[in-house]
């Protein structure tokens, strides 16, 4: 028989656990940028408030964005995210939309079905996914030739501002804003230009609607078809990850974790884990429950425990609690793949490498990882 072609990041993870970096925003956040510094001079004139709209810095600011993909890169991680956790037209329209709501109306299929089409709003999704992936690229292979360890990106493909799960009309509990075609053709807007950019992976993740996620995995499987990588055999590995309440349940569509694992095992992940959530602490039992189930690697990237506005991050862990806490998970053989979210530093990286380094990781079948 001939043996199926193995990712290189897969076969990293037969032997030891692979480092994710940390919250792009967090980091951002510690070099004091201002709304004047996201705006640029290409969106000086927007109407509204830019700075939470922090995938614009890589257009805007791409030597800090590749400073912080370099130090995530030097703390130890093998994978660095693109910075496009919203970058879909759908999220992009809450900052370059009119809100109908505040004329009375309300945001329904009509007016995102204009989102779709609005070529500017595409364009600028295209421009932010292909640049943020290059930029990735770039760092990675840099930092990867002179240390002598490949490093891999991963296309950062986040949740979006919408569900398709839940109604927000209290008297209409059939009433959805947004259609899951909708929302299934965004996806494959950034998923095409993700990969025009050059990334190695293609990552779910802060996954709260498990409803979004699977308009995203089938958006990646059309992706993949309709360009015929799946012909030429260039498919991408797919990396999913959830974000759980305190019943390890995904935050709006309330699946279990054992029932998220059973709704997207058919895609043949890479990975699938946790990140956000509630931090490290709390996320033990539900960790261990999807290591138990799934037959894949698991990942986990959580919060720096819960938001403090008094700590420097904005969240209560430090580096060594971070630090402390996966090298628990380690020992108790449940991951293949280890970082943080939000809150989490280069510094939190550096410190949660050195803890889990030489650490074995969770104990996977050959062809588990084939991918």
């Amino acid at each position: 028989m001939t043996r199926a072609y193995q990712h290189p990041l897969a076969k990293i993870l037969e032997s030891r656990i692979a480092i994710i970096d940390g919250a792009m925003g967090t980091t951002i956040r510690t070099y004091g940028m201002k709304e004047t510094d996201i705006r640029g001079e290409r969106f000086k004139n927007s109407t509204k408030d830019l700075l939470n709209n922090g995938d614009l810095f890589s257009l805007t600011q791409p030597k800090l964005i590749g400073d912080i993909h370099r130090r995530f890169l030097e703390a130890g991680a093998d994978i660095i995210e693109t910075n496009t956790f919203g970058a879909t037209s759908i999220t992009q329209s809450e900052f370059f939309v009119e809100d109908p709501r505040e004329q009375g109306g309300r945001k329904d299929p009509e007016f995102y079905q204009k989102v779709i089409e609005n070529s500017s709003l595409n364009n600028l999704a295209w421009e932010i996914n292909e640049q943020s992936a290059q930029q990735c690229r770039e760092w990675a292979d840099r930092v990867g030739s002179a240390t002598g360890r490949q490093r891999f990106v991963a296309g950062s493909i986040g949740p979006l501002t919408v569900s398709l799960s839940n109604s927000p009309d209290a008297d209409d509990a059939g009433f959805r804003v947004v259609t899951f075609d909708q929302v299934r053709t965004a996806y494959e807007h950034q998923v095409r230009a993700l990969i025009a950019g050059g990334v190695d992976l293609l990552l779910v993740e802060t996954i709260f609607d498990s409803l979004n996620a699977k308009a995203a995995l089938v958006a990646i499987r059309e992706v993949f078809d309709e360009d015929g990588l799946a012909a030429s055999h260039k498919e991408l590995p797919v990396m999913i990850s959830a974000a759980v309440g305190r019943g390890g349940e995904t935050l709006i569509s309330a699946q279990t974790t054992e029932a998220f694992w059973n709704a997207v095992r058919h895609v043949k992940p890479l990975s699938v884990g946790l990140n956000c959530s509630l931090g490290p602490d709390l996320m033990y039992p539900f960790l261990s429950e999807l290591s138990e189930k799934a037959d894949v690697a698991i990942s986990c990237y959580p919060n720096a425990g819960l938001p403090n506005p008094l700590s420097e991050t904005g969240f209560n862990l430090g580096p060594a609690d971070m630090a402390r806490f996966l090298g628990d998970f380690a020992s108790g053989g449940l991951i293949n793949i280890a970082g943080g979210c939000c809150g989490n530093t280069p510094e939190h990286i550096a410190a949660i490498a050195k803890a889990l380094e030489g650490r074995p990781p969770r104990k996977l079948e050959r062809n588990e990882v084939a991918a």
